[in-house]
């Protein structure tokens, strides 16, 4: 199976299909740019209620998200009706489908600024996004228990669906949405209980295959996710930091470093891709943990993560935008997405 499969093939249509119609190219994943700027406005928003930062400037980078999601979901648009057998491809890739997730995590996240606009309408996108989210992660678990899979395929892109099940309690406080409590805890129980089946095979992969290739290396830091924005769903859904969400916060910290430090040397094995992005939700993510953990134990070491996070993050996720939007206007976002 592995030898038909363009295994590296993780960002984009795989090759054979990607010059089908226009912008056949185009990755869904880049859907992940929304998600890293919608969590890093969440992520503000936070620091406006426990620090007294600027509201401005979550609403500002939420404003980017927002119009982020309008061009790629417009991108992607002509993608599917010029070229459906790229999308095709790409959602029946074993890596790469997996990313289609980060279309339904986006309208999971977005209703957090669009509620500063209408929260009738960020409900409704809210919706839209749980209802998909649930759909596709079931899909998904689906296909890989009917279809045999190759241990090189076990990537952190993986990780995806389930990340995207834990999104969905993260806007309700915002859309004011009630009588949904038992999807949230289907959702918090579903994602949380794959998400540890599904990193000890992504760690045994990682351990014992082949090393990935370097332009799959920034999706490391989806590993991450899991724990940083369980967290943060947890609290949601229970409403109080208890044992378990210490738990969760210790772990992100500690994973954060061990990921970090291997992926130090990245702008050198692997020169700026949109395989870059895999690195934004999940760092967005556990800035909002450690506010939130900080918050609730308030002290100068909790504080001390809370803002370096908040403060390294930041800039890092909007050189990514700006790097990004430069390669469009220069016309090399084909050259970037492989």
């Amino acid at each position: 199976m592995s030898d038909r499969i363009e295994t590296p093939a993780s960002f984009g249509s795989p090759k054979a299909t990607a010059q089908a119609g226009r912008l056949g190219y185009l990755p869904v994943a880049l859907f992940g740019s929304v998600m890293g700027l919608a969590g890093l406005s969440s992520a503000w928003r936070l620091a406006h209620r426990v620090y007294g930062m600027p509201l401005w400037v979550a609403q500002a980078i939420g404003v980017l998200a927002v119009l982020a999601f309008l061009l790629i979901g417009f991108g992607y648009a002509v993608k599917w009706v010029t070229g459906p057998i790229a999308v095709k491809a790409e959602f029946n890739h074993p890596i790469a489908g997996n990313l289609f997730g980060t279309l339904f995590i986006s309208l999971l996240l977005l209703p957090i600024p669009l509620a500063d606009l209408s929260v009738p309408f960020a409900r409704a996108v809210w919706i839209v996004g749980a209802i998909g989210m649930i759909v596709f992660a079931w899909f998904v678990i689906m296909r890989w228990l009917n279809q045999r899979q190759h241990p090189s395929h076990a990537t952190p892109t993986w990780i995806v669906p389930v990340v995207g099940l834990i999104d969905i309690p993260l806007a309700t406080p915002s859309i004011q949405i009630t009588g949904v409590n038992g999807v949230l805890l289907l959702a918090l129980a579903v994602g949380l209980f794959f998400a540890v089946p599904l990193f000890t095979l992504i760690f045994s992969r990682l351990m014992f295959e082949e090393p990935m290739p370097n332009n799959l290396q920034p999706t490391l830091l989806i590993l991450l996710a899991p724990f940083a924005v369980g967290f943060s769903a947890y609290v949601t859904v229970t409403g109080e930091v208890d044992r378990f969400a210490d738990a969760l916060y210790m772990l992100t910290l500690f994973l954060l470093t061990v990921l970090v430090g291997r992926l130090r040397y990245l702008a050198i094995t692997c020169p700026f891709r949109l395989s870059w992005w895999a690195v934004s939700f999940p760092l967005a993510g556990a800035v909002s943990c450690a506010e939130r953990y900080a918050d609730h134990a308030p002290g100068p070491i909790t504080h001390g993560i809370a803002i370096f996070l908040l403060a390294t993050v930041t800039p890092l996720l909007l050189v990514l935008a700006a790097r990004t939007l430069w390669g469009v206007l220069r016309g090399e976002l084909e050259a970037l997405a492989h």
